[in-house]
This record gives C-alpha cells, structure tokens and sequence, in this order.
C-alpha cells in the first residue's frame, strides 16, 4: 500500500489517484462510495474485499477513456462505509451517505459488496427527496425473492426491496430466475430483456418503455456479464452480456433518461488474476464517461 499516496482511508486508495488528485468533496461531480458489504452470499464468497481491489486497480487506467476525460469533472473517492452491524444498520449508513451527494446534485457510484448495497443507494436518492426515478439492471439473477434463507435484506432480495418502494424496474441480462420472481415480475409490471433474447441476437440498444422514468439509477451486478469476462463473482452464470454489449446498453438508456447514480456490485477478486480488477475500474471509469457525454445537464 506504500505506492499510494492518496488514500479515502487506512488501506483504501481513492479512485484513479494515479493521474487525480483527490479533489475537495464539494467541487466533484463523482463520489465513489465503496461497502465492503458481505453477510448473505450463498455460493462463492469474497465480495468485502471487492471495493479495496478495484479502487487499488484504478490506479492503472489511463485518464483518457478512449473518447474523453472523464475525471477532469473531479471524483471523490470516501472512506468505505463502515459494514458493521446488522444489513438494516448498513443500509441507513449507505442511505444517509447517498442522500447527502444526492441533494448537492452530485453523483454517487457505489462499489459493492454484494448487490444489498443497493438498495442502501436506493434509500438515500428517497431520502433526498426524489420521487420520480426507475431503476435499470443488469443481472444473471431477478434479485427478486421476499426473503432468501430467512433473509429479506439478502442479495437475492434486493429489487424486490426496491419494487416494494413502487419504483419503476427494468431487468437485462437475466437468467436465472425462480417460479416466484416470475410471479413477482407479473404482479408488479416489470419490464425486462433477458439474456435469452440479448445475447443471441447481440441486441446493444433497447428502448426504455414509454412510462418508465426519465431519470435512472443504473446497478450492474458483474455475474451479468458472461463468465469468460468476470469469473471474479460468487454466481457466474453462463451466457451473459459482453464487454461492449453491456457498455452499449448503458450507453442507450443514458441517451434516453438521465443517469441520477450507479453502481458495480457482487465482484470477489481472484487470488493472481489482477485483470479482472482492473476490468471493473475499467468499467466504472467508462460508465463515468458515457454519463458525461449524455446527461444533457452537465456543464
């Protein structure tokens, strides 16, 4: 940890400190959130170390992300939320975080930590007051049980969380999914793309359905993507989405509503395969840029 020397907190580099410096909080248009949040997963573990890996990784992008700079606008990186506690406890942290860049009209993009962490970003955009936004995904999983294993803060559980709170959803990329999350999916008139049409037609643009809000909170859970991109996850799922597939999807709900927040959940590193972290600060990096080129409000 020596070869940083910027840090949002003892053991944690702020995001591409390597080519930034760390601006001060009230002057960036990005704040980085990292929750190091592990408690429900229920196959490969590893998640509370994805924050810190993925930060420390940053470190190796270059500022220019192929098309701009997308830095230049400032990104402030916090301290991680402290994940102590109950998952309750843990999303009122997060919450109260969110809901504090969200009313300087800032952006926040959380770094998980399993997919829960969500539904704390979720809480937060409520509590600052906005009332009219939907909420897209990207996925291997609906995420869309009551409860899983007793668990209703699960990360199973967390867009049906977020539906509960009579927010618009749009699922991409799915998968895998139970009797129930299609009953679920019926009951509450979610919208959704799943892999199966995706990804065999290679479709890289969908439109967002004519009711749907005109601002977005976007979460991407890596296990959406094919495996052979980010085996880096506690339930890889074959048949996902592609590197510029998702980047492409993204880019095509951008051009349509404006992106309020984001977020990069459920990545677990593997043991000397750094590419894969860099892959999702990679991926962060680009998301930052395709919100600068296309939320019509940024100056």
């Amino acid at each position: 940890m020596d070869s940083f020397d910027q840090l949002a907190a003892p053991g944690f580099p702020v995001f591409l400190g390597s080519e930034f410096e760390h601006p001060a909080r009230d002057s960036a248009f990005f704040h980085v959130v990292p929750v190091p949040f592990e408690a429900s997963v229920s196959y490969g573990n590893g998640t509370g170390m994805g924050p810190r890996s993925i930060l420390e990784a940053s470190w190796q992008l270059e500022k220019f992300d192929g098309s701009s700079v997308p830095g230049d606008e400032g990104i402030y990186t916090h301290p991680p939320v402290n994940c102590d506690g109950t998952a309750a406890e843990v999303i009122d942290r997060i919450a109260r975080l969110v809901c504090s860049i969200a009313q300087r009209e800032q952006l926040p993009v959380g770094i998980g930590g399993e997919h829960t962490v969500t539904y704390g970003m979720i809480r937060g955009f409520l509590d600052a007051g906005f009332e009219d936004f939907g909420v897209v995904q990207i996925d291997a999983h609906a995420d869309l049980r009551d409860s899983y294993e007793g668990n209703p803060y699960s990360h199973a559980s967390v867009m049906k969380r977020i539906v509960d709170e009579d927010i618009p959803l749009l699922q991409l990329g799915i998968r895998a999914l139970c009797q129930e999350e299609m009953e679920i999916r019926s009951v509450h008139g979610i919208h959704y793309y799943d892999a199966k049409e995706l990804v065999p037609n290679n479709i890289t643009r969908i439109d967002l359905p004519e009711d749907f809000p005109d601002k977005v909170f976007f979460t991407i859970d890596v296990d959406g993507m094919d495996p052979s991109i980010f085996p880096s996850t506690g339930t890889p799922v074959p048949g996902g989405l592609g590197w510029y597939q998702t980047l492409s999807l993204f880019e095509s709900v951008a051009q349509q509503a404006q992106i309020i927040g984001f977020d990069v959940t459920e990545f677990s590193p593997i043991e000397g395969f750094h590419g894969y972290q860099f892959s999702a600060a990679s991926l962060i990096y680009q998301m930052m840029g395709i919100v600068l080129r296309n939320n019509n409000d940024i100056e």
